[in-house]
C-alpha cells in the first residue's frame, strides 16, 4: 500500500526476531518486510520476504477441549478456542465423531457457541470425537484450524 519501507524499531539489535507495531496487527495488512544482518561497518543484502496476510497465512492451532460430560444419549464438550478472539470475530467448531468400531462412520457436527452437544448416541457405547475451530475471515471464507487430538468417552447408562 505504501510505496515506503518504514522501521519497526528493531534495527541494529542481536535477537533473531521483531514485535510487530501494534498499529499492523489488524487482519487485512498485506506486510511485506526486508531484513538484513549487520556486523559492525559490514551489512548484508536486503532480503525481502513474500507476501504476508494474517488471515489468510496464518495457521489456527486446535481448540482446547477443558470438559467432556456423558449423559445416556449424549456427549456434552466444553471447549475454548486457541486464541483470544477479538470483538466481531466469528469462530465456528466443527465436531467430527463417529462410534468407535471396527468400522467407524464419521459424522460432523457444527456449533458457533463453546459448548458442544453431540446427542442421539447410544446409551453406554464409546464414541470418540475431534474438534476443529473456523474463523470467518474479512472476505467471508472460514479459515480452518488444526484438528484437536482425538478423545473418547463412553456415554452413560440410563
Amino acid at each position: 500500500f505504501y510505496s515506503t519501507w518504514s522501521g519497526m524499531g528493531c534495527a541494529q539489535t542481536p535477537q533473531p526476531w521483531c514485535r510487530f507495531p501494534p498499529e499492523l496487527r489488524w487482519r487485512r495488512w498485506t506486510i511485506l518486510l526486508r531484513v538484513r544482518a549487520e556486523l559492525g561497518a559490514l551489512a548484508s543484502a536486503w532480503v525481502h520476504t513474500p507476501p504476508f496476510v494474517a488471515e489468510t497465512n496464518t495457521t489456527l492451532g486446535p481448540p482446547r477441549v477443558n470438559n467432556v460430560s456423558a449423559s445416556p444419549g449424549s456427549l456434552l464438550i466444553s471447549v475454548s478456542p486457541p486464541f483470544p478472539p477479538e470483538p466481531g470475530d466469528f469462530l465456528q467448531y466443527l465436531v467430527s465423531y463417529w462410534e468407535n468400531t471396527t468400522s467407524a462412520t464419521e459424522k460432523k457436527l457444527s456449533e458457533s457457541k463453546t459448548l458442544l452437544q453431540i446427542g442421539n448416541l447410544k446409551e453406554s457405547t464409546l464414541y470418540c470425537f475431534s474438534v476443529q475451530v473456523q474463523l470467518k475471515i474479512y472476505s467471508g471464507h472460514l479459515l480452518e484450524g488444526q484438528r484437536s487430538a482425538p478423545e473418547c468417552h463412553r456415554t452413560a447408562l440410563s
